[in-house]
């Protein structure tokens, strides 16, 4: 299917009008969703008009209400008409929540590296690496590990976390 001028000039039309990308492949024919959603993109076509619903209108308690009862409930039925696709339209309600620290602030003491090779790592090591694995100047921390585990203290507190916080930050 080529994008005809004239068919262009239809999907911008449409889109401006509020209709949702499967409603506006429909009317072109020949055409799926995800090409229009695909071509309203490469058109960098952001604006949209809104469908406009029909206006809701509220009941209201008086001596007819009892005639309205009588009639079919299909006369009372509220259509509401969809925006289209509204994950091409960015909008932010609320404003971002800062992350919280969680954990206690203690005195906490950076070890200097020993900047170690990967062959000079035993099993009594800190594997904790430091800077770009693909530059000359990498290399591991080197201080001693905790009994069983691949970092020393610090870097132990800094991959772990204790599965409480864990919790609670869900």
């Amino acid at each position: 299917m080529n994008w005809t001028d004239e068919r262009v000039e239809l999907l911008r039309k449409l889109w401006s009008e509020g209709l949702s990308a499967s409603q506006i492949a429909a009317q072109l024919g020949g055409v799926s969703r995800n090409a229009v959603i695909g071509k309203v993109h490469r058109l960098k076509l952001s604006s949209r008009g809104r469908a406009t619903a029909a206006p809701a209108h509220k009941k209201k308690a008086s001596p007819s209400a009892s005639k309205s009862a009588s009639r079919p409930a299909a006369a009372h039925r509220h259509v509401t008409a969809t925006v289209g696709a509204t994950a091409l339209q960015i909008q932010f309600d609320a404003e971002p929540v800062a992350r919280q620290h969680l954990r206690p602030v203690e005195n906490v003491v950076v070890p200097i590296s020993r900047r170690l090779k990967l062959v000079e790592l035993t099993e009594h090591t800190c594997k904790w690496p430091n800077g770009d694995p693909l530059t000359e100047d990498f290399s591991f921390c080197g201080n001693d590990s905790k009994e069983g585990g691949p970092y020393c203290t610090y870097h132990s507190r800094v991959a772990f976390q204790p599965v409480a916080e864990r919790r609670r930050a869900r």
